[in-house]
């Protein structure tokens, strides 16, 4: 039964392993390479030498010019002449010691064969033996030399593998290291990751040097991490605000109840249970407002879809009340992509807020400008101040007017059609107007086919 292998979990340890074993096949493939090489280069040259050697003392023989000792003149130290039977008419005087160095007899067919002979004690001679003619008491010529060291007893292989070693050893040794400076931001990362709660959302990853991946990781996580922070600052705030502009019914329901409690003979109890309903719908209304605040957060089952913002704008005007009167001026093929019911809410928060507001009566104006599509709400009343202009989006905030207008309100109105507006990847604003006050809605606008507005319509 075999044992499961350790998993190697160490992403540095991973890749220097699997270097080393590419690095170990590389050099084992180039040092097999090497050594045929270099051995059949060394054997090549060995038997042409020889073979030089051996016809050159094969044409002395036939020319009967053959001394008893024969000089050298190269690494082919050891030649022998011997006759048909075997005696030693000639040799090297470093083979005049020696017995034959082989008894290797070319046939008159094959009168030049190469051959290696080795002695009993392992040293061995690479031969070229030529028969000097094909007849049967022809003499042969033996031309050797000794087989270098470095091709015997694996000398060569040892050599390789000493020369492959340390390349195999700086190879993995490098690939530690630079893997392991490669992942060092990582790790930083990861300790300053485990530093963030959250309750402080403030840290921020180190930005590593370069424009390489972790550089983009780092990035995109500081960019994370900021989204982060401003979301649960934003969620803390509204819970504050909400917590704070749900305390003050709560509070005048309860206070209202208890009154009628404990003085029954004081509270008509009529306008007591008026009162509380009064402020029932207003927690209602506020409830209703922030949860199509959570729901704007959150991913909508149904995708966007087309409309004509145009069209959509004369639907909702349609719908409203007839007193002050809406009327819309509308171009053709101002198309947008978006959540049918949200735009619907947004359009109808802003006419909302203009009817309240306006004196005789209220005008929108849509059309494509700049390739967006912008549909302008405005009312003749007594506007906008420009420091509140910002201020009036934000959560739970009214101004004098607007609690005088409507004491129900929930505040939210505005802010939901700005998120609403943000969501669909544009703007809502308050612009500079004449008179009263002028709300300016723009979003992405799907290619749009610019026209004159149409004529004035009655939103009755």
């Amino acid at each position: 039964m075999s044992l499961p292998l350790p998993r190697v979990r160490s992403i540095r340890a991973r890749y220097t392993l699997v270097a080393a074993a590419l690095s170990f096949v590389f050099l084992t493939v180039v040092g097999a390479y090497l050594d045929v090489v270099t051995r059949y280069k060394a054997e090549s040259e060995a038997y042409v030498e020889t073979e030089r050697v051996a016809t050159q003392w094969s044409a002395a023989v036939r020319d009967g010019s053959v001394p008893r000792v024969i000089p050298t003149s190269s690494r082919v130290d050891l030649i022998q002449i011997i006759d048909a039977d075997g005696h030693i008419l000639g040799a090297s005087r470093a083979a005049s010691r020696l017995p034959p160095l082989t008894h290797v007899r070319p046939p008159p067919d094959d009168r030049f064969k190469s051959l290696e002979e080795c002695s009993p004690d392992g040293k061995c001679v690479m031969l070229m033996a030529i028969r000097d003619t094909p007849a049967k008491d022809s003499p042969f010529v033996y031309a050797g030399l000794r087989v270098p060291p470095l091709l015997t007893d694996h000398w060569l292989e040892a050599a390789i593998t000493a020369c492959a070693l340390p390349v195999l050893i700086l190879v993995t040794l490098m690939t530690w290291s630079l893997v392991g400076r490669t992942l060092r931001p990582v790790e930083i990362i990861r300790a300053r990751m485990s530093e963030i709660s959250g309750t402080d959302l403030s840290l921020r990853v180190p930005l590593p040097p370069g424009r390489d991946e972790i550089t983009m990781l780092a990035r995109t996580a500081n960019q994370t991490l900021a989204r982060l922070e401003a979301a649960v600052k934003q969620q803390r705030r509204f819970a504050s605000d909400a917590s704070h502009e749900l305390r003050r019914p709560i509070s005048g329901l309860r206070t209202g109840l208890e009154e009628a409690l404990l003085y029954p003979d004081d509270v008509e109890p009529r306008q007591a249970i008026r009162e509380a309903l009064a402020t029932t719908d207003r927690l209602e209304a506020i409830v209703d407002d922030l949860l199509v605040l959570a729901r704007l957060r959150a991913a909508d089952p149904e995708p966007p879809e087309q409309l004509d913002l145009g069209a959509l704008a004369a639907e909702v005007a349609a719908s409203r009340p007839v007193r002050p009167p809406v009327f819309v001026v509308a171009a053709p093929g101002v198309l947008v992509r978006g959540y049918r019911i949200q735009l619907i809410r947004l359009l109808e928060n802003l006419l909302a807020n203009a009817q309240r507001h306006a004196a005789t009566g209220v005008r929108i104006q849509v059309r494509a400008e700049g390739g967006q599509a912008m549909a302008a709400v405005a009312d003749d009343g007594p506007g906008v101040a420009p420091e509140d202009r910002e201020r009036i989006f934000t959560r739970f905030v009214r101004l004098d007017d607007a609690r005088r207008r409507e004491p129900g309100g929930s505040g939210l109105g505005l802010a939901i059609s700005r998120e609403i507006a943000q969501t669909h990847g544009g703007s809502l604003r308050v612009e500079d107007s004449p008179k009263g006050a002028r709300f300016v809605l723009r979003l992405p606008c799907v290619p749009c086919v610019p026209g004159q507005p149409v004529g004035p319509a009655d939103g009755r």
